[in-house]
């Protein structure tokens, strides 16, 4: 059994936010859990290549734009799947943070941070 606070695991800040690492591969389960925090005011282009991403809203709001415009707002209780890799912006409110429960298969090392660019999907 795993048992680990907030408090205790590896945070991250990957470029526009915090992620903090609560599960990663060396814990040996296939996939990974994150408490993300999305800055508010911010914009990051993103795509994983590598892993499938399924994200839940527990505070905060924004929204998740695919490359062609289609925009979803989040809000606490919505939850988004990349289930196809698929390249999108991810954006917080102006006026507030955007915190997501993240979870990625397979699992992330657990380092990773990403290189943003609007011209380009930042990816691992």
């Amino acid at each position: 059994m795993i048992i680990r606070d907030i408090e205790t695991v590896k945070t991250v800040d990957w470029g526009n936010g915090l992620s903090r690492r609560f599960l990663v591969a060396a814990d040996g389960v296939g996939y990974s859990l994150t408490d993300t925090t999305v800055r508010a005011g911010t914009k990051s282009r993103l795509q994983y290549r590598n892993h499938m991403e399924a994200c839940y809203c527990i505070a905060g709001s924004g929204e998740v734009v695919e490359l062609d415009g289609t925009s979803h707002p989040i809000t606490p209780g919505r939850m988004y799947a990349l289930d196809q890799h698929d390249a999108h912006f991810l954006v917080a409110s102006p006026h507030e943070d955007l915190r997501l429960v993240c979870v990625f298969a397979p699992a992330l090392s657990g380092d990773e941070v990403h290189s943003l660019d609007e011209h380009s999907s930042s990816a691992y």
